[in-house]
């Protein structure tokens, strides 16, 4: 996977979402369950950061991501919603792709290396309609490994 982040096919999914706070708890959920973490305390982390101000991206996407002890590198989820979700994003639009990242505490510069490279992948616009346009959680994986294996070479 990708020098900066780590991304297990079981951290991929499409859901069903009718509010942020509803993709927010999927989201901690889905990183307690693959990434052996307490969903609670993930939870408690992403709400302390998105306290700070959204991370609603823009153009349909959010890239909610906090720091949190019991990592040894940072690790993704990626959430395609079934329809936009209103999420305070600074655009004001809806989102339909949502790209979850907890980095270590102490993973100062590691932290923003890969919200960077989450930030380049989800602004290209192909590559957002193309995972809007994929049929499936397994499809999804698979672009994203491929683009961020790319991107890593």
């Amino acid at each position: 996977m990708s020098a900066l982040f780590s991304i297990d096919q079981q951290a991929v999914r499409v859901i069903r979402a009718e509010s942020k706070a509803q993709i927010l708890s999927v989201l901690a959920q889905c990183f307690a369950s693959v990434y052996g973490l307490d969903p609670g305390h993930v939870l408690d982390r992403i709400l302390e950061r998105e306290a700070l101000g959204s991370t609603g991206f823009g153009r349909g996407v959010a890239i909610p991501h906090a720091r949190i002890d019991g990592l040894t590198r940072p690790v993704a989820v990626f959430l395609r919603l079934e329809g936009p979700v209103e999420f305070a994003a600074a655009d004001g639009m809806p989102v339909d792709c949502v790209f979850g990242l907890l980095s270590p505490d102490q993973a100062g510069v590691a932290h923003l290396q890969a919200l960077a490279a989450i930030s380049r992948l989800m602004r290209d616009d192909r590559m957002h309609s193309r995972l809007l346009a994929a049929p499936d959680a397994d499809s999804l994986f698979a672009l994203l490994v491929n683009v961020i294996d790319r991107d890593a070479a």
